[in-house]
């Protein structure tokens, strides 16, 4: 259902250095079609939502779902890019490990369950 975009939108103050700099960073994720775009903080909320007029046609629950995951797969990015950073910053793995930061197998994985679910007949009526 969505392709997983990171961004780098640093304040002025992070620091290259500081590993913990992405914490502070918003992330974005979109959809396949390209008609729903979203970018939060590294904690999953909401900053900005793109809705193309396309995307309009959907029933709201069903565009508000698809929101929401992408605020999940966008909050998943920035805990990817956190685990990368600290362990390029020399922290151990264990430790990061412990911290249960997800890992990019974990992302494909949401993006492969929500791609199946779109896929998925969305009437009640199954075959």
């Amino acid at each position: 259902m969505s392709y997983t975009e990171e961004t780098a939108a640093r304040s002025d103050d992070a620091r290259d250095d500081d590993p913990w700099a992405v914490v502070h960073q918003l992330s974005q994720a979109r959809s396949r079609s390209g008609g729903l775009a979203v970018r939060t903080t590294a904690q999953g909320l909401p900053v900005a939502v793109h809705i193309a007029s396309t995307e309009l046609d959907k029933h709201p629950e069903l565009l508000a779902a698809d929101i929401l995951r992408l605020c999940r797969q966008s909050a998943m990015s920035a805990g990817i890019r956190l685990r990368e950073n600290l362990l390029a910053a020399g922290v151990d793995r264990d430790l990061v490990n412990e911290m249960k930061l997800p890992q990019p197998e974990d992302l494909a994985a949401a993006e492969e369950r929500d791609d199946e679910e779109a896929d998925a007949t969305a009437s009640w009526l199954r075959r």
